[in-house]
């Protein structure tokens, strides 16, 4: 079992550059040269399909990028105020199982929102966190040869109105929501920030946590 996460901040960054980075982090993982690593950024408006994404499920870029990824799920939004992690580990050293890792992800985050007031839970068979119909953290991971890329995406107090753009996902029945929404006021992203770094030590079993903060 791995002991040290890695965590790093990096504030506002852009998506391509976000995504060459992960791949560098995932190369130097496979060959044991860093510990398991948590990437915690902000990404400037970008709308990302998922490989299997249904390209009519984006009606409006508005003046935002549009960037094909290499994740699984569908289509989805980043921009400010929205945090995104993007987790290079190894899960051989934790549990080889792609549905595991997707619930502990989820979970980190319900149990952050719960620090909050906020009860948060799970739609059966649909991916990501949820508060009644209305997502506030979405999913879409790549497994290769056991260590991750790309993560999840934690509305905080984004601009709501990028989601009146797209078909979120492709589920078309259900709305998008945010922490700023839920209590009425906005919360302070730092905090949220080591919120969910400190769930995320407790669910994936860390023991030390060794920060390399870019902000």
């Amino acid at each position: 079992m791995s002991s040290l996460l890695d965590v790093i901040k990096v504030g506002l960054c852009d998506y391509q550059k976000a995504w060459d980075w992960q791949r560098q982090l995932h190369a130097a993982r496979r060959a044991n040269d860093i510990p398991d690593t948590l990437l915690l950024l902000q990404h400037p408006s970008v709308y990302t399909f998922g490989k299997n994404a249904n390209k009519e499920n984006l009606i409006d870029s508005k003046d935002a990028l549009v960037i094909q990824s290499d994740r699984g799920g569908d289509i989805t939004w980043h921009g400010p105020g929205q945090l995104v992690g993007y987790p290079i580990i190894n899960l051989k050293e934790h549990k080889t199982s792609a549905s595991w890792y997707m619930r502990n992800l989820e979970e980190v985050i319900i149990r952050c929102l719960k620090d909050y007031d906020i009860s948060a839970s799970r739609i059966e068979k649909l991916t990501g966190v949820w508060i009644g119909n209305e997502k506030i953290a979405a999913m879409g991971v790549r497994l290769s040869r056991w260590i991750t890329m790309h993560g999840f995406a934690l509305n905080i107090a984004p601009d709501l109105s990028y989601f009146n753009g797209m078909i979120p996902c492709g589920i078309k029945d259900k709305g998008v929501t945010s922490i700023k929404k839920q209590l009425g006021k906005e919360p302070d992203f730092d905090e949220v920030q080591n919120c969910i770094i400190e769930h995320f030590k407790t669910i994936f079993n860390f023991d030390e946590i060794q920060h390399n903060d870019l902000v």
